[in-house]
């Protein structure tokens, strides 16, 4: 009998240890797996988890994308569909270099001169299209789109009256869109003018504007290259020199500047969209749709100081 207890004894010390081992080991294993976890889940996804900081902006609508991860950052009625103003001049551009060669003459008829706005441009001009496009993109020329508008109608779609080349030029645009899948992006004209009081020359939203940048920049890197100048010095192929301010008054204070274009009218109100490079590699888009013709620069400083802090990790709450 004593042998017997022995044994059972020593079976039971066995199964013990046996037990303690196996728990040692779960154990062991859970906490090793708790760590590989932790460790995946701080790699880069950390900075694309925090929270963007809140900021008041005047604008009706705006958008903040990350071109490089394909993230929205911050977005205020980013769908409403408002008036475009003079970023409708983006779509102008791009089409017109897909129409033709930045080679080809464009020749400033007295129709163009007719447009509201005086740029400088002279009747019987003769001007490069990529030229042509650099001063009107820069300045936000209405007659320098128009004559482009009118000349490429005419040289694509053979019309013989202005109205008719235009409308060519015009339709194009919205194909364009229509291709691009800008869904709430519609074009009545070429400038962004308003047609009338209460109707806009071109309708979109913060959201179309920044998918359209972004394909442009892909695509066509050199078209709105002139944009981030402060100031433009260009010749006619006539030896004119001008001489353009940018329309946008605080290019000076965005870091790595890539592209710009405002845009404002009664019914639009201040639009501006830009996009530019905190990081090597890290195009940022940013887009503001009906804010006031002061209010879009504020609005649009508050944002790329709220995306800096974004990325850096320097969070404030003074935006």
């Amino acid at each position: 009998m004593e042998n017997k207890f022995v044994i059972e004894d020593s079976e039971i010390k066995f199964f013990s240890a046996v037990f303690l081992l196996l728990v040692i080991l779960l154990l062991f294993s859970l906490l090793l797996g708790s760590k590989v976890e932790r460790r995946d889940v701080s790699s880069p996804g950390t900075t694309a988890e925090r929270t963007f900081p809140a900021v008041e902006i005047e604008a009706r609508a705006a958008f903040v994308y990350d071109a490089r991860t394909k993230t929205m950052l911050y977005a205020k009625n980013e769908n409403e569909r408002l008036s475009l103003a003079s970023l409708t001049k983006i779509m102008a551009a791009l089409v017109a270099m897909e129409i033709t060669s930045d080679h080809s003459t464009v020749v400033i008829n007295k129709e163009a001169i007719k447009t509201e706005g005086d740029s400088g441009l002279r009747s019987g001009e003769k001007w490069s299209l990529k030229d042509l496009l650099d001063f009107t993109l820069v300045s936000s020329s209405n007659d320098g789109m128009s004559a482009v508008a009118l000349a490429l109608g005419v040289l694509k779609e053979f019309s013989p009256e202005n109205s008719s080349a235009t409308g060519d030029f015009i339709l194009k645009m919205n194909e364009k869109a229509a291709e691009l899948d800008l869904k709430n992006t519609y074009f009545f004209n070429m400038t962004g003018l308003d047609e009338t009081a209460i109707k806009g020359g071109a309708y979109g939203t913060a959201r179309d504007m920044t998918m359209l940048l972004e394909h442009i920049l892909t695509s066509h890197g050199d078209l709105l290259e002139a944009t981030k100048e402060p100031v433009l010095i260009v010749s006619s192929l006539n030896n004119i020199s001008h001489k353009v301010k940018n329309t946008n008054i605080i290019i000076d204070e965005i870091p790595g500047l890539i592209a710009s274009k405002t845009g404002y009218t009664d019914i639009g109100g201040g639009n501006l969209i830009i996009a530019f490079d905190p990081e090597l590699g890290r195009p940022i888009i940013v887009t503001i749709l009906g804010s006031s013709e002061k209010g879009r620069f504020e609005d649009m400083t508050k944002l790329v100081n709220a995306t800096m802090g974004y990325i850096t990790g320097e969070l404030t709450t003074n935006y």
